[in-house]
């Protein structure tokens, strides 16, 4: 790919992110907002946009999301539930957990999605969840997030659910020096997603792809 190739393929990056940006609801505008005030890390357009879409194709109506302050993720989330079904929200961090529970309580009267938020490391709290009931779970945030969300995945989804990595390329680290773009990146989450990244498309029990939007998205559905 030469230099024209990468900037045409910037521009194009860019042009989806405005292009999502745009059609953002109030209520995720409104988790975008609250995230910035929080100094949190929030996802780009293009990947809330997907996920929104995902769980709407699929029909999801059991969802998880695992952050650390994964307010705009968590937002669209609970707008692609279109009123219905059950969200909970998992986040180990005090400043994150707050931030999430309040954005769940202000959408509390005007869906009659059960909402939950539960402030609890993932390693510990997913192994207390009933088995094969769940069609979605989203992992963001700490590198520490991942690897318990992937090892509970099977027993949590039903057949034919799904698990999404969000930063898959774990760019989005503050400690990221190119994440998985650069191979001398050996920073905690460039590290784990190599492994993380290996380990799940090497399992039978999934089918997997990996997909560009924003700073990555790995899509595994369990078979």
């Amino acid at each position: 790919m030469d230099k024209r190739s990468y900037i045409n393929h910037a521009k194009a990056w860019e042009c989806i992110e405005d292009h999502e940006a745009a059609r953002e609801t109030p209520f995720v505008r409104h988790a975008r907002t609250l995230a910035q005030q929080a100094q949190l890390p929030a996802c780009s357009a293009a990947v809330g946009g997907l996920l929104n879409t995902y769980e709407t194709l699929t029909h999801a109506s059991s969802v998880i999301v695992i952050g650390t302050g994964s307010l705009v993720e968590t937002a669209q989330l609970v707008e692609g539930l279109h009123g219905e079904g059950k969200l909970t929200a998992v986040d180990s961090s005090v400043q994150g957990g707050a931030q999430v529970r309040m954005l769940l309580k202000s959408m509390e009267d005007d869906t009659r999605t059960t909402l939950r938020m539960v402030s609890a490391q993932p390693g510990v709290y997913l192994q207390r969840l009933n088995g094969a009931d769940y069609d979605l779970i989203v992992v963001c945030g700490d590198a520490s997030n991942y690897e318990p969300s992937y090892e509970q995945a099977p027993r949590l989804l039903k057949h034919g659910g799904t698990i999404v990595f969000t930063d898959a390329l774990a760019m989005a680290s503050p400690h990221a020096k190119g994440g998985l773009t650069n191979p001398a990146d050996r920073s905690p989450k460039a590290v784990m997603m190599r492994g993380l990244l290996d380990r799940i498309e090497d399992d039978e029990r999934f089918v997997t792809a990996l997909t560009p939007a924003g700073t990555g998205l790995l899509i595994a559905g369990y078979r």
